[in-house]
């Protein structure tokens, strides 16, 4: 498998292993996409996020054509089902003439499906938080653990002081970059029932790990909404903003597929920013009835193959 990438360096500590049987290719370098558009046509062709592939790539792609897959955005909206596996004519450039199919990740049967490797569960199944917090450098005596990966949510600083003014003992794990960026700018925290913990950047696997130790967690974009819901904890989203609030569309079919209890669906709205309005409280009854829809909507998707497999099943069918 060739990764073709115009930025690698989050890599550097999301894998620092790299990977066995996977070549990295410098989109940027000229050379390095001369050498790898000529190392052998893909059997497969995938474009992710709205990329067009490298034109050297395609043009060697068109000389022996496999499956060429788009591989779409993650959403919960109704179109995503209609819109799955579509095929679309290529109209002009090196691929023209040759057909791509859009293949949507999604939450139900009818899409496909979300990302899960196996040996999740086992995983999960078998991880020691008291350990691994230890390991992290964290001392923990058995407080409310939150965990927070998030971009700048405007309820931010009322969550902060409200957690550090509430009567649970809580303890906040802050993932680096933008979310600990915006907790240092939030206001001065006053009271003593939280405790700031400034992670060091994880591997993927440690951020799994985080999620698994966590009470409540916090997530943002696509990939750690996926990886929060294999978690199985109590879980709020902050959607990536779109331009024309669009993302809202987005944030309420995910809040309806998840079958969001009340409450959690006005923490989300406020969270995002679609309205205004205190946070309701993370008090235990709250946290429980979070945590039982999450185990709930969990359930739904373990009942369904992962992407991986769908989409190897879809390559198959169009080879």
């Amino acid at each position: 498998m060739r990764l073709w990438v115009d930025d690698a360096a989050a890599l550097q500590w999301m894998a620092p292993a790299g990977h066995r049987g996977i070549e990295l290719v410098d989109w940027g370098n000229p050379a390095a996409v001369h050498r790898a558009a000529g190392a052998g046509a893909p059997q497969v062709l995938v474009e992710a996020f709205g990329c067009d592939p490298a034109p050297e790539l395609i043009a060697r792609f068109a000389l022996h054509p496999g499956a060429w897959i788009n591989l779409e955005y993650l959403s919960a909206e109704p179109c995503v089902e209609r819109l799955h596996g579509l095929p679309s004519t290529v109209f002009r450039g090196p691929g023209e003439g040759l057909t791509k199919h859009f293949f949507y990740p999604g939450f139900t049967d009818r899409t496909g499906g979300l990302l899960r490797e196996a040996g999740l569960d086992g995983a999960r199944a078998g991880f020691d938080r008291a350990a691994w917090l230890a390991a992290q450098g964290i001392e923990w005596h058995g407080e409310r653990l939150l965990t927070l990966f998030c971009y700048e949510p405007p309820a931010l600083p009322a969550l902060l002081a409200t957690l550090a003014a509430g009567s649970t003992p809580t303890r906040l794990l802050v993932t680096p970059g933008r979310a600990a960026a915006a907790v240092r700018a939030a206001s001065p925290i006053a009271g003593d029932a939280l405790a700031l913990e400034w992670l060091r950047p994880l591997p993927q696997a440690g951020f799994d790990e985080l999620l698994w130790s966590g009470d409540l967690n916090f997530v943002r974009g696509e990939d750690s909404l996926v990886r929060a819901l294999w978690a199985g904890a109590p879980l709020v989203w902050q959607i990536y903003p779109q331009d024309d609030d669009v993302h809202h569309v987005k944030l309420e079919a995910f809040l309806e597929w998840f079958e969001a209890p009340p409450s959690l669906r006005l923490f989300h709205r406020i969270w995002n920013g679609l309205v205004p309005g205190a946070l309701p409280c993370l008090d235990d009854e709250t946290l429980a009835e979070w945590a039982a829809a999450t185990r709930a909507a969990r359930a739904r998707l373990l009942a369904q193959d992962d992407l991986v497999t769908r989409l190897r099943r879809f390559i198959a069918q169009k080879s």
